[in-house]
């Protein structure tokens, strides 16, 4: 089986900071484990265990990175980056749950005064060396996360910030237990908590959001608006959605124009409104343009109406013999009609009177008649040529 094919768009950028934190996050946990025990601290031990918890967040983080940079493929043709959206929400989720495991042990330990270590000097140091690793850490993740574009690497930028926001309250516990205030740690705990907290659920309701495909805000919609506005050749617009994929931004809107502009005129004014959108915000990466002809309320109108090659055969039965075999007939849907362009060839060498013309266009007008959804009828001779 082929291997998806990665985009450079970060990916191998993500893993190196990925791995950089795991390998800390590693040394860390099992250092503050070690030296919570061997300096009596029950905080410290229990940020050791929260530091393991990093592990897993980064081992989920790695591998979302890896297959969220994934271009498009048969089964995800808008691409991968909603796995990143998804590991994001679950990194959200993580924090919540590590908050409620630090306030329920600053509870316990606020009920139960006497079951306090007396920790010393040895995890007052670990807990100041956690401290510096873990906020050096979250500058480095952070500037690759803004680099890379990527919420989920930010995201777990502040998940070492939680980390050593933790080891500050274990600092603070340790201290306040040094000096004869016990109580100092849990209160503080329970403070962090709630931070951590905030921070998880930022990111969860952010992802989440996503997930729903929850649309960009009203400032960002004002400013696309007024940018299809001004694109020559545009009537009017509406029906403008947006939705985030990872990084990125989708989005799709109707945009009325001309009913008598070719098709190939209406793609390129498409195609104008797309690009303009594309360079006005940076997250957008992919716009589809729908060209209308008519307004919304007269295109219901026109529902009803019969297909094309209907048409064309009922004008053709009505038309004999008044229709030449090699004539051209061009269908105009609008307001709940028909109306109907007839390209016949006119010989080089015969007269072409006005007067002529006008005489066949009525002839086909009366014999249309019958077709109640036939409105205007045009006659459009071409001079033969060769």
């Amino acid at each position: 089986m082929a291997e998806v094919g990665l985009d450079d768009n970060g990916y191998h950028a993500k893993k190196r900071v990925t791995i950089v934190g795991a390998v800390a996050n590693l040394l860390l946990s099992v250092g503050k484990v070690a030296a919570g025990y061997l300096g009596q601290s029950q905080a410290l031990i229990a940020d050791g265990v929260h530091s393991l918890s990093d592990l897993i967040s980064d081992g989920l983080v790695l591998v979302a990175a890896r297959f969220g940079s994934a271009g498009p493929d048969e089964d995800h043709p808008y691409g991968h980056a909603r796995i990143e959206t998804a590991a994001t929400a679950a990194i959200g989720v993580l924090l919540i749950l590590v908050a409620a495991g630090f306030i329920y042990d600053a509870g316990h330990r606020l009920l139960a005064e006497n079951a306090l270590w007396q920790p010393g000097w040895l995890a007052l140091s670990a807990a100041l060396v956690s401290v510096l690793v873990k906020e050096a850490l979250y500058h480095y993740t952070k500037v690759v996360g803004k680099r890379v574009r990527s919420g989920l690497i930010e995201a777990n930028a502040w998940h070492h910030r939680t980390d050593a926001l933790s080891s500050v309250v274990v600092i603070v516990g340790i201290g306040g237990a040094m000096l004869g205030v016990l109580w100092l740690d849990a209160v503080a705990a329970i403070i962090v908590a709630v931070m951590i907290a905030q921070v998880g659920w930022g990111f969860a309701r952010g992802a989440l959001g996503e997930l729903v495909d929850t649309g960009l805000s009203e400032r960002h919609l004002k400013v696309l608006r007024r940018r299809i506005e001004r694109v020559p050749g545009v009537r009017s617009h509406h029906s403008l959605r947006t939705r985030r994929m990872g990084s990125d931004a989708l989005a799709d809107v109707h945009i009325q124009v001309d009913p008598e502009v070719s098709v190939s005129e209406g793609h390129r004014i498409a195609r104008a409104v797309s690009d303009r959108m594309l360079r006005t915000l940076e997250p957008l990466t992919d716009v589809l343009v729908h060209v209308d002809h008519e307004p919304s309320d007269a295109a219901q109108r026109t529902l009803h109406l019969p297909e094309p090659e209907a048409v064309r055969a009922a004008l053709r039965r009505v038309w004999q013999p008044l229709l030449p075999d090699d004539a051209e007939l061009r269908l105009h849907y609008g307001d709940g009609t028909v109306q109907v362009d007839v390209i016949f060839p006119w010989p080089a060498d015969a007269r072409l009177e006005r007067s002529d013309i006008e005489a066949r266009a009525d002839r086909l007008q009366q014999a249309a008649a019958q077709l109640d959804y036939v409105a205007r009828i045009r006659l459009m001779p071409v001079i033969a040529t060769g």
